[in-house]
């Protein structure tokens, strides 16, 4: 099944596709001119992503904001790099979902002085944690977030120390979701559903609902 959102995607097509105000454009323009610029010097996307940054990166962050549950409150992105899906979430937020808190997660110090220009050029409020994941405060997250971090076992044990009882996890995911889900099967119990990325044929957003170690 080919995915919804074109490969050629433009801001324009990104705008109507996510019904966003010409605020929020505004916002994920502002982000998309400072990450080029910053990009020349540090290594936040790969290079040739960027023609198609709005159906790569944009779009593929944007989809995951639908998943939450309306009545989050917060939201940590793991490993937040350059900003996706933490700030773009950030954005829409802003107009969708006032009351939703961002935190993002990054241990590049590097990345890290971007996220925080990225937010300020946004005009959005997001805390950083600029530490190791395992080093950041573990307060319950409504929802969790990580885009191409670790394998799923891997990222189960980073994301469950911000776990509570309700809480979401948005984990985009390629081809190699059911050989991680075997892996990961083995030290932990996961209840999940497995959503169809709009942005790229094959890949998917894996939400579990319930995770719990196995002991």
């Amino acid at each position: 099944m080919n995915a919804a959102i074109p490969a050629n995607l433009t801001a324009e097509g990104f705008a109507r596709a996510f019904d966003v105000s010409r605020e929020t454009m505004e916002r994920l323009q502002a982000f998309a001119a400072l990450l080029e610029r910053w990009n020349r010097t540090i290594n936040l996307v790969a290079p040739q992503t960027l023609p198609r940054l709005w159906a790569r990166h944009m779009a593929d962050s944007a989809q995951l904001v639908r998943l939450a549950p309306e009545a989050a409150r917060s939201w940590i992105d793991l490993g937040a790099g350059a900003g996706f899906p933490g700030l773009v979430i950030a954005a829409l937020a802003a107009e969708m979902r006032p009351q939703l808190k961002l935190r993002l997660a990054e241990s590049d110090r590097r990345k890290a002085v971007f996220l925080g220009e990225a937010a300020r050029s946004m005009g959005l409020a997001v805390t950083i944690d600029a530490c190791r994941i395992e080093e950041a405060p573990p307060a319950a997250q409504d929802v969790i977030s990580a885009r191409a971090l670790a394998p799923l076992d891997r990222l189960c044990a980073l994301a469950h120390r911000f776990a509570g009882p309700e809480t979401v996890f948005l984990f985009p995911k390629g081809a190699r979701l059911e050989s991680e889900l075997t892996a990961a099967a083995r030290s932990w119990h996961i209840r999940a559903e497995r959503i169809e990325s709009v942005t790229e044929a094959g890949a998917s957003i894996l939400k579990i609902l319930e995770l719990k170690p196995l002991t």
